[in-house]
């Protein structure tokens, strides 16, 4: 164990080779699984290597530390699990009571196109075909320009202007429209 505190790689060979056995069948015992628990046999051995200078001879074998490394990573992992699976439940449960029912969904989305509509309504004609043409048919600013025979600059302009008009009507999201 000195010579693994110390880095000595060949040691670590020798000790892993001595215990993998044992620890990977606690290991499949605490895990019920294959992979998880070679996961944890893993997880175990890096553990020893990094706190090999712990290990006092007074206390126990290097077996029983070495099991009780994977024993304690085991149950860590069990408990980061039911932790995990406790939050998702709650996430679950906690967005299942806060989500809107659909009728009142459909209804504020009603009340939303309402306000576009009006919000569209009040922009000058030129802006207001700009716009639509935009994000309602589709079309990329040159497209718009060839269509309505306009430099590219003039309908960026109008885009930008039409959509900081339709923007401040509205006003920030959740708050209700200016009218």
């Amino acid at each position: 164990m000195p010579l693994v505190a110390e880095g000595d790689a060949l040691a670590f060979a020798a000790l892993y080779d001595r215990h993998a056995r044992a620890a990977y069948l606690l290991a499949y015992r605490l895990t019920g699984g294959r992979q998880a628990a070679e996961d944890l046999t893993q997880d175990a051995f890096l553990k020893a290597w990094r706190s090999a200078g712990t290990y006092r001879v007074g206390r126990g074998s290097v077996r029983t530390w070495v099991l009780s490394i994977v024993h304690n990573r085991g149950i860590d992992r069990l408990r980061s699990g039911a932790t995990r699976r406790r939050t998702r439940e709650k996430a679950r449960s906690e967005a299942e009571k806060s989500q809107p029912c659909e009728a009142f969904a459909e209804a504020w989305q009603g009340v939303l196109l309402g306000q576009v509509r009006e919000a569209m309504g009040a922009l000058p004609t030129e802006q207001r075909a700009v716009v639509e043409l935009a994000h309602f048919s589709g079309h990329t600013q040159a497209e718009i320009a060839g269509m309505l025979g306009l430099p590219l600059g003039t309908v960026k302009g109008r885009l930008r202007l039409g959509l900081r008009k339709i923007r401040n009507r509205l006003g920030p999201p959740g708050e209700p429209a200016a009218v």
